[in-house]
């Protein structure tokens, strides 16, 4: 029987991706997504807070690409991918970090400041944005 590594997220984007390139040309984005699961009041009273989470996203190739151009800070974006943990020894200890390794993206929402990437003068409303591409993991290899 197979196994199923899925993971599907609907966040804000903490910051814009970081981009860099590797010796071969491939790009990879970073950045991170936040989840927040609202507070509440139990019946007796107690106020339980907003609790958010914070999650590592990277993206490959062509996809890295795309998020350099249309992603920005405050983005509401729907993300699906699988999990993948790093390790790496640093200073004689053992560091391991969980990530999302993103294969489907969808914009779902763009802040009123947020700016063309033709255009960085002028403010755009959500009915002048550009059509952005949802880009799918077979669109990137």
């Amino acid at each position: 029987m197979s196994s199923v590594n899925k993971v599907i997220l609907v966040g804000n984007v903490g910051s814009d991706p970081e981009i860099r390139f590797l010796e071969r040309g491939t790009a990879i984005a970073n950045f991170n997504l936040a989840t927040t699961e609202r507070g509440y009041t139990m019946q007796n009273g107690t106020q339980v807070p907003d609790r958010t989470e914070w999650h590592p996203i990277v993206l490959w190739r062509n996809l890295a690409e795309w998020a350099e151009k249309y992603v920005r800070k405050g983005m509401k974006l729907y993300v699906e991918g699988k999990l993948q943990t790093r390790t790496w020894e640093k200073d004689g200890q053992i560091r391991r970090k969980t990530e999302i390794i993103a294969e489907n993206i969808q914009v779902l929402y763009r802040p009123a400041d947020y700016r063309s990437p033709n255009n960085n003068e002028q403010s755009l409303s959500n009915e002048e944005q550009p059509t952005i591409p949802t880009l799918e993991v077979e669109d990137i290899f």
